[in-house]
């Protein structure tokens, strides 16, 4: 009769270096483990350790370890990567093992950094080494950890793809989280675009490379922009379902060149037909300001919409939606939408378009007021529309779109309960318990809220820098300055009144329904990864 394995979840993280910039190969570091630990002595291996019950989530351990074994904090290490979580078992230990993995990577001095010069190890490791991807393998002639190469290709898949390939699934992926000014309808176009130019660069069509494409669009989705993944979720799901189905068409015959260029035509298809699909959205927020607002008598001369952000989706539908309604002046408030000033960009973007398009309607006024963020109640006063976009939509949490979202929405409520709370969003945006997409925070870089205080001179500010930057180094300092940037929050459904969807208006039920279709569709292709 055989012990029982040992149980253990751990976080396994792999240091990146782009010696010669991020738009070249990558190094990754590995560490020789010390004849002082329990586990695989003198052994190559990433950063590891357990995940302890009191930590928040597997990054929190995998923070901890990282500064225990490294020295290194924030201050030099940017998360880069999540990569999918396996189980395996070796019973040379009595262990199975759940891996959790991520990539970081190191601050050059031109972004803060101190490079490898950061990097201090501490009594379980005896050297450390930079290898090429490429290189590390599962042999015991490498000597590292077991199932390394497999820790390495979750955060990494490049390192089994064709070189092509691998360039535009990076690409793709610098591409989408750099991106802090696109909608996630653009985004999603992007993602698509990129994952078609991956399936464009490979070569033999077989199981294995069903495998890697899948572990694309999972990145894509996982570490594009996660926050504001919804879309490329959907859109990605529809996609490999199409694809698979070409696999499997016996009619289509084994060339491997018409079957992919079946696939590459099919992701064509798709991407126009999200075109389409905007344009029915357009023709169902219209018929719904129509019902709404404009069968009543007296007739109606104005409406008033409040909005925030820059959605494509929302500057789009409101001068179309304008120009189809009979009735003479919108006037749209818009706040600021601090950091990116996004709202001021989505005022310009609107002004420029009725500038432009409605020269020949004089019958037509565009009344656009720009407000201050903390200034929300006082333009929520009187207004017959709060618009909010979407980034997600789920039956359980509500809707998430950009911060500011719920202090106008709870503005409206107090000083004009009257106001209709509508979301305006395609279908593609209702997501699920998916195991996917995390509801996490999406605290992005400070800098982002220093440069607006430095174009507006505040005072302090310089000080307000050093001490975040010393807060991030300093654990055993009594007073830390933090500066927040969190981009998106919930609106719980029960504040928003109704859905206007590319389908129509929707309804919770239609939400539940979508919710677990993406879901069974997300296990299908996923889980086995």
């Amino acid at each position: 009769m055989t012990d029982q394995k040992q149980k253990r979840a751990v976080v396994s993280s792999l240091i990146f270096s782009f010696p010669d910039g991020e738009s070249s190969k990558p190094k990754v570091a590995l560490f020789r483990r010390s004849d002082k630990v329990r586990t695989y002595p003198h052994h190559l291996a990433p950063i590891s350790g357990n995940i302890d019950p009191t930590d928040k989530d597997p990054l929190t351990a995998a923070w901890r370890e990282l500064h225990e074994e490294t020295t290194l904090t924030p201050a030099n290490l940017t998360l880069w990567r999540v990569g999918k979580p396996f189980t395996f078992s070796d019973s040379t230990v009595n262990r199975e093992w759940t891996v959790h993995p991520f990539a970081f990577k190191l601050k050059p001095a031109s972004q803060g950094g101190q490079g490898e010069a950061a990097i201090h190890t501490d009594w379980e490791h005896e050297s450390w080494e930079w290898h090429d991807p490429a290189s590390v393998v599962d042999d015991e002639a490498f000597g590292s950890v077991p199932r390394l190469h497999e820790t390495l290709r979750r955060v990494y898949p490049e390192c089994e793809m064709d070189e092509r390939a691998a360039e535009a699934l990076a690409s793709g992926l610098k591409t989408l989280r750099e991106d802090h000014k696109s909608g996630a309808h653009e985004l999603t176009s992007i993602a698509l675009t990129a994952f078609r130019e991956v399936i464009s660069q490979t070569h033999e069509i077989d199981e294995r490379w069903w495998t890697t494409v899948r572990m694309a669009a999972w990145h894509l989705i996982k570490n594009g922009r996660e926050s504001m993944g919804a879309a490329t979720l959907n859109a990605l799901l529809s996609v490999l379902a199409a694809v698979d189905e070409i696999l499997n068409d016996t009619t289509t015959g084994p060339e491997q060149n018409q079957k992919r260029d079946r696939i590459l035509s099919t992701i064509d298809s798709h991407i126009a037909n999200r075109k389409a699909s905007t344009a029915r959205l357009k023709d169902a927020f219209t018929f719904y300001i129509q019902s709404a607002f404009l069968t009543t008598e007296p007739k109606r001369d104005r409406i008033t919409m409040l909005t925030l952000s820059a959605s494509s989706t929302t500057r789009d539908s409101l001068l179309d939606a304008f120009a189809s309604l009979d009735i003479h002046t919108l006037e749209l408030r818009i706040l600021e939408s601090r950091p990116l000033f996004e709202g001021a960009a989505l005022a310009s973007s609107i002004y420029s378009r009725f500038q432009s398009e409605f020269l020949s309607t004089p019958d037509k006024k565009l009344d656009i007021k720009i407000y201050t963020d903390a200034a929300a109640a006082l333009a929520a006063q009187d207004i017959d529309i709060v618009l909010l976009g979407a980034d997600r939509i789920c039956s359980s949490k509500g809707v998430s779109n950009k911060t500011g979202s719920l202090p106008v929405v709870l503005s409206a409520k107090h000083v004009t309960p009257s106001a209709k709370i509508l979301v305006l969003s395609e279908l593609e945006k209702v997501v699920g318990d998916d195991g996917i997409l995390e509801d996490k925070v999406e605290d992005n870089d400070p800098e982002e809220v220093f440069s607006a205080w430095r174009n507006e001179r505040v005072e302090g500010i310089q000080m307000l820098e050093d001490s975040s930057t010393s807060s991030k180094t300093d654990r055993g300092n009594s007073a830390t300055v933090q500066v927040k940037n969190i981009y998106f929050e919930w609106v719980p459904l029960t504040l928003v009144d109704t859905f206007v969807s590319d389908e129509g208006v929707l309804d919770e039920t239609t939400i539940g329904n979508k919710s677990q279709q993406l879901g069974k569709l997300a296990s299908k292709y996923f889980d086995d990864l």
